[in-house]
């Protein structure tokens, strides 16, 4: 709103059509920000499902497992933000695939680590370096001091989001 009369300014009209009733899909943010998501995970998947036969879950699951090993199937799901069903197909695939291996506690049987396999582990450190590059390739339209306010406007609205969840 403007402060003065109480009107309506561009940015607070964005997302919604003429008379406040219609959606403005295309100017919508959270729209956007899906559309963005969508193109940027595109544009690092083929890097391993066509090369190396892994689904998007499958790579997020071996990413984590990479960066945090030994992990259970709860702590990837908290790592990926992905759900106990994606995580249990991933895992599984990934297991089919020689790629990971499921270790059973010896005091508690109900219990498991996942870990990479010695194949596991080759496949991930040839994923790395190139989705790296894919990244650095992606924010190398930003300068430095833009990469910085990127980095927080995305922990500002993570945590507004963040909010919004635990409000209901």
């Amino acid at each position: 709103m403007d402060k003065a009369d109480g009107t309506e300014t561009g940015a607070d009209r964005k997302g919604r059509g003429r008379d406040g009733d219609r959606l403005d899909l295309e100017n919508f943010f959270p729209y956007r920000l899906a559309i963005l998501q969508l193109a940027v995970s595109k544009s690092i998947s083929h890097l391993y499902s066509g090369r190396f036969g892994l689904s998007t879950y499958e790579w997020r699951a071996m990413a984590a497992l990479g960066s945090h090993e030994p992990m259970s199937a709860s702590q990837v799901c908290d790592n990926t933000n992905l759900d106990k069903v994606q995580v249990s197909r991933a895992i599984n695939g990934l297991i089919a695939a020689g790629l990971v291996r499921r270790l059973t506690d010896r005091d508690d049987r109900r219990r498991s680590s996942l870990r990479l396999t010695a194949k596991g582990t080759k496949v991930y450190r040839q994923i790395v370096p190139l989705a790296q590059a894919r990244e650095a390739y992606l924010l190398s339209v930003f300068s430095d001091e833009e990469r910085g306010q990127l980095e927080r406007l995305m922990d500002k609205l993570y945590a507004r989001a963040s909010e919004l969840q635990r409000q209901g």
